[in-house]
């Protein structure tokens, strides 16, 4: 049995309990080692095999796999964050489908959630924005025309932007053309969740500079967004006048 699980934002203890217990049973761990963290090799038992997928290819991690399931072993494919975001995990799930080899999939806690929590954030606030976009910039891996940062940023949501923190000159640049205003609120927030979490709140305009200022070349979310000023409207749920299914409104 093949278990893809999500390693969480970094916490060693931010894994899930089924994540845990799961490493604790694995023969054989393949983890991404640029990104998971190593703490949660811990868990591991004496005698399981672990391999680190940032020296591996793609073959090269199916093989382990494969060669795991022949032996009758039981393997845990450890992901940061949550595999959904950036994780390449179709890939793999696909040939296992192919090969008719069993898996299953363990979400985590995502480094969007760890970001939150880093900035005492709510990505949802009334009144300044219902949405969330997360996306990345483009570089050597491109993104779909459509999906463009300058476009996506002309909704004024909340956006939470991954793998872009070598890029923030150009990040910057988009933002603007999508219509931000340059002292629209943002934030880098450096491995969130870990012990040498760092967090820097700037502008739009001075990402770039912030980031190079504190030595930030990577493993960094930026979130950008009226969401982390201090005007927002409060929630109608808990408003007096405001009737629920479980409370009547009050005079």
């Amino acid at each position: 049995m093949i278990h893809f699980v999500g390693a969480g934002s970094g916490a060693a203890d931010l894994i899930t309990l089924r994540g845990k217990n799961l490493l604790e049973q694995a023969d054989v761990i393949i983890y991404a080692g640029s990104l998971v963290n190593p703490a949660l090799l811990d868990y591991a038992k004496e005698k399981c095999a672990i391999y680190n997928s940032a020296t591996m290819t793609l073959e090269e991690v199916l093989y382990v796999m494969r060669k795991a399931e022949a032996e009758g072993k039981t393997t845990v494919r450890l992901h940061t964050g949550d595999p959904c975001l950036y994780g390449a995990i179709r890939e793999q799930m696909d040939k296992l489908d192919q090969w008719q080899i069993p898996y299953d999939y363990t979400p985590g806690v995502s480094s969007f959630c760890g970001a939150a929590a880093a900035l005492r954030a709510e990505y949802t606030l009334p009144g300044v924005s219902q949405t969330v976009i997360i996306t990345r910039m483009a570089g050597r891996t491109p993104v779909p025309d459509s999906q463009s940062i300058r476009s996506l940023a002309a909704h004024d949501a909340t956006m939470v932007i991954f793998l872009s923190t070598g890029l923030l000159e150009g990040l910057e640049q988009e933002l603007q053309s999508g219509g931000l205003a340059p002292d629209t609120p943002a934030a880098i927030v450096y491995k969130a969740t870990w012990p040498d979490e760092k967090v820097l709140r700037c502008t739009v305009a001075t990402l770039h500079d912030t980031a190079q200022a504190n030595n930030v070349t990577k493993t960094a979310l930026i979130v950008v967004g009226r969401v982390l000023g201090s005007d927002y409207e409060l929630s109608r749920l808990y408003a007096a006048d405001f009737s629920t299914e479980f409370r009547e409104a009050k005079p």
